[in-house]
């Protein structure tokens, strides 16, 4: 294939391999937690860390990722501590996170908007050697904490008291789940771009739940999923010349409804087979409840 003559195009589909692990990895702990929108947040927050890099002259990758994780560990605390007043607080963080990024890279030496483009949307041709460094250490990162502990990050996901009383740290393991977010968000910044990287966080993972309620097969689809999309639209960018970013999450999106459209059917044909066994067998009040305890989202 003559795509992969081209140096930028080998660093843009390791890159863009390693998104596609790591966005739904982090995304299904998400999606359990009812914070679909927590990655859409850091990404506004991340783009302080690119301006920042611009202005100091380092790489925009890992000040992003610093500034990132600063921002979870924030929004982590204001969901403990801010009650009534959280929503505002988390609302002044993003837009300040969008707000300090455009102005610090126009004052950054020889900086402008266009130089965020490729971090807000995505590029190709702007992959550097240095940035697939950067990508493939925190992609480890995120890889050995999403299976290493996938277990306790689970049971907090499905109920945190229930994981409190088993003795699970909670609080500590909120806050990893939070920094493992805000590290995804930069490794993805590259590929798919700060305001769409959600999506990619996100869509696999609702994708994978058409066909599985089992968690480690949910878990695998929506790997499988990322990792097609991430790859299909790093290969269409190149040869159609569109945003990369777009075409990854449209790319998602249509993975979606077409998972939906086949599993509808099958969906209703084993309903209606459970409600034909259990009228031929034991009465209702008699069956095994299908889910219980901290199971009772995502089976593991």
């Amino acid at each position: 294939m003559d795509i992969l003559n081209y140096d930028f195009i080998q660093r843009a589909l390791l890159a863009a391999v390693l998104v596609g692990i790591t966005a739904p990895a982090v995304g299904i702990y998400l999606v359990q937690r009812r914070q679909a929108l927590m990655g859409d947040g850091i990404g506004h927050v991340a783009m302080t860390g690119v301006g920042l890099g611009f202005l100091l002259s380092t790489n925009p990758v890992w000040m992003a990722t610093a500034v990132s994780v600063l921002g979870a560990v924030i929004m982590e605390l204001i969901r403990w501590y801010g009650k009534t007043r959280g929503d505002i607080a988390l609302a002044m963080l993003f837009y300040g996170g969008m707000a300090g990024g455009v102005m610090f890279i126009n004052l950054a030496p020889g900086g402008s908007n266009a130089n965020l483009t490729s971090y807000l949307f995505g590029s190709l041709s702007t992959v550097s050697e240095s940035d697939v460094t950067a990508i493939c250490v925190l992609a480890a990162f995120v890889v050995l904490v999403t299976l290493g502990l996938r277990r306790q990050l689970f049971a907090v996901s499905q109920d945190e008291e229930f994981a409190r009383v088993t003795g699970l740290p909670v609080r500590a393991l909120n806050l990893l789940t939070a920094v493992t977010a805000a590290v995804t968000v930069t490794v993805a910044m590259r590929v798919v771009g700060l305001l769409l990287v959600s999506a990619l966080m996100v869509v696999p993972v609702a994708a994978a739940q058409q066909l599985s309620r089992s968690f480690a097969a949910t878990f695998a689809i929506a790997v499988a999923i990322g990792v097609s999309v991430t790859i299909g639209g790093t290969v269409t960018s190149y040869y159609q010349d569109v945003p990369p970013g777009a075409t990854i999450v449209l790319l998602t999106i249509g993975a979606f409804i077409v998972l939906t459209a086949l599993a509808t059917p099958l969906a209703r044909r084993r309903a209606r087979a459970l409600a034909a066994a259990q009228g031929a067998g034991d009465p209702a009040e008699c069956a095994i409840p299908a889910t219980r305890g901290p199971e009772r989202k995502v089976g593991v």
